[in-house]
């Protein structure tokens, strides 16, 4: 049983419509479908009448709401008790979800440098795969996103709503141990890939069809779409992977990682929730970076 899956239920009891819902939760109408089926199953009961349009609730779909409704108004009244509790402390706190890579390899130095902009305070992250940084920004949870950017994947999100900036620059490396990788027959090298749909694996589906990107064939998938993980089983000499060079760059530069490709250039942005206003995060937007963001390959 997950809370989103309540959320879900409310979003649908209001607009009747699983495209529209699924729409206004940020995933895909099958992904949402999926959801909805979960909480039925979990509950044992069939919520929604499938066969009218738009659709309806069921005489249980219907008792259900009302539950659910409470559920996530006691949840909403907690998380405000204990945010207040937090915001009463001497430092104020900032919240951001960042991708597992970012938080290891920019994020340290990048906070850094904003407490020697606006001062001391304290920092709340939540590291996670790009769908869920998402959802913890739409749904209010966190005050800034922190992630990769490439023209090739849109992000979905309104601009008017939440605002971007330009904090950093990034590559897309293919790198692998420099000795004992064996090409097969048609002299394809071994690729250690991300789980399909994931947002580094879509990044580098889009770097491995750039030209002189190495000819490959898969033999890994690291169905947590964590570039960590594949860091290690590059090190090991299992294949090569996509990684962004940040989170490999001592690899490289010590000759335990080599690049088989030219890089991929990433931006490196920072968004905003535009309904989280406080004083202090307005401080650390404007510390941030640029306004703009314009993405453009590296002369």
């Amino acid at each position: 049983m997950e809370v989103k899956w309540i959320e879900d239920f409310l979003s649908l009891a209001e607009t009747r419509s699983f495209s529209r819902s699924a729409e206004e939760r940020h995933v895909t109408q099958s992904a949402f479908s999926r959801r909805i089926r979960s909480l039925e199953v979990w509950l044992g009961t069939v919520l929604l009448d499938r066969s009218t349009y738009p659709i309806t609730l069921t005489a249980d779909g219907r008792r259900f709401l009302e539950t659910a409704e409470e559920v996530v108004r006691l949840l909403t009244v907690s998380r405000a008790e204990f945010r207040t509790r937090s915001e009463r402390s001497s430092l104020p706190v900032v919240t951001i979800t960042a991708l597992h890579s970012l938080c290891l390899s920019f994020l340290p130095g990048w906070l850094g440098a904003i407490r020697e902009a606006v001062g001391p305070l304290n920092s709340r992250v939540l590291p996670e795969n790009f769908n869920i940084c998402l959802q913890a920004l739409v749904e209010g949870g966190y005050d800034l996103l922190l992630t990769y950017h490439h023209p090739g994947i849109p992000i979905p999100l309104d601009p008017t709503r939440y605002p971007c900036r330009l904090v950093g620059r990034d590559s897309l490396a293919a790198v692998a141990a420099p000795h004992g990788l064996t090409p097969d027959g048609e002299g394809r090298l071994p690729l250690l890939q991300y789980s399909r749909g994931s947002f580094l694996g879509r990044l580098a589906t889009i770097a491995q069809a750039r030209d002189g990107a190495p000819s490959t064939y898969p033999v890994h998938t690291n169905e947590n779409s964590m570039a960590e993980a594949l860091r290690s089983m590059a090190l090991a000499g299992h294949g090569v992977a996509w990684l962004p060079r940040s989170l490999v760059a001592a690899e490289i530069a010590s000759g335990a990682l080599a690049l088989v490709s030219s890089e991929m250039p990433m931006e490196i942005r920072l968004y905003r929730s535009g309904g989280r206003a406080r004083p202090f995060l307005d401080a650390i937007w404007e510390a941030a970076g640029a306004p703009e963001p314009h993405y453009a390959e590296p002369e």
